[in-house]
């Protein structure tokens, strides 16, 4: 058997009714159930019937997203599927892994993802920050040419690269001045393109931080359980197995970058030949080819790539 980890997406792969596909399947009803129950709202029906613009509100897109990854991977382990040798998640990924791992039971990661949702659009009001894709311009480049727009607004403005997702793509985010500013000016610098990102606040940047302390009293709450599996965190790059460690990097990935291309090169260091996206969507199958074309991408979201997963590591 080929050795493989398991990837969690984050915001972004959300979809009305993404999760159909399974059928009814019981390890995704009975998913869908604990995290209903944890919230005392139907996720079911808000990810069967939207509307779209229901599911994009971030409070909404985190806990059906957790929900997604957690329920592709129960269907994974009742199939009989082989335990992964780590598994990691993008962003808000992270905490579908921290289930899978056993760190955190779902009943406890669906209020805390809403949590952490409603706090971040709480820091920024709409409108008030931006993200954009930088396309094409070194990810050193980038980060030198935040810095310098974020020194020449000076005062509330800040721009930072918060998202290393490939070689060729870096997500800026901050407050909407900065984000234009630093739009213009990574373009001189010779990027292809930078895309504005239909987001709702400005997630990974130092502006996070009020957030993100309220995500740590909730986090100081919890009892956490030790990883069945090393889970990868995106802040450090690092597996820490101590309650307090990870209680830690969950609340600075909060305003801290995703290093997501380091994470992919360091799975692979550890051996893995193939990487299974498990949730909604190819995003990280897409990013795993751009970070390591030897490394095989496989995506996880219905019974067809189910069956594809299994015969893909056999």
């Amino acid at each position: 058997m080929s050795a493989f980890a398991f990837v969690f997406p984050g915001q972004g792969s959300q979809s009305v009714g993404m999760l159909d596909a399974w059928g009814g399947h019981p390890a995704v009803v009975q998913a869908l159930q604990e995290a209903s129950d944890a919230l005392g709202e139907d996720l079911g029906a808000l990810i069967q019937n939207g509307p779209k613009e229901t599911l994009a509100l971030t409070a909404n897109t985190q806990p059906v997203m957790l929900v997604a990854g957690v329920a592709a991977w129960r269907v994974w382990q009742a199939e009989g599927g082989a335990m992964p040798m780590a598994v990691a998640g993008h962003s808000l990924g992270e905490y579908s892994a921290l289930v899978a791992a056993g760190v955190l039971t779902l009943s406890q990661a669906a209020p805390l993802v809403r949590l952490r949702g409603a706090a971040m659009q709480e820091a920024v009001p709409v409108g008030a920050g931006a993200m954009a894709a930088v396309l094409g311009l070194d990810a050193d480049k980038v980060k030198a040419v935040c810095a310098q727009v974020t020194a020449q607004l000076g005062g509330t403005e800040v721009v930072e690269a918060v998202n290393f997702n490939d070689p060729g793509q870096t997500v800026i985010a901050g407050s909407k001045a900065a984000v234009e500013a630093a739009s213009l000016a990574v373009k001189e610098a010779g990027a292809k393109r930078a895309l504005p990102l239909p987001v709702s606040a400005p997630f990974h940047s130092s502006l996070m931080k009020p957030a993100a302390e309220k995500l740590k009293l909730a986090l100081a709450e919890l009892q956490l359980a030790a990883p069945q599996i090393p889970v990868l965190n995106n802040i450090d790059v690092a597996m820490p197995t101590d309650a307090d460690a990870i209680r830690d990097a969950l609340y600075r990935q909060a305003f801290g970058p995703v290093r997501w291309v380091e994470c992919v090169q360091r799975l692979r260091a550890l051996g893995a030949t193939h990487l299974v996206e498990c949730g909604p969507g190819k995003v990280l199958t897409g990013m795993t080819k751009r970070i390591d074309p030897e490394l095989v991408g496989v995506a996880l979201y219905d019974p067809a790539t189910l069956q594809e997963t299994k015969e893909a590591i056999a």
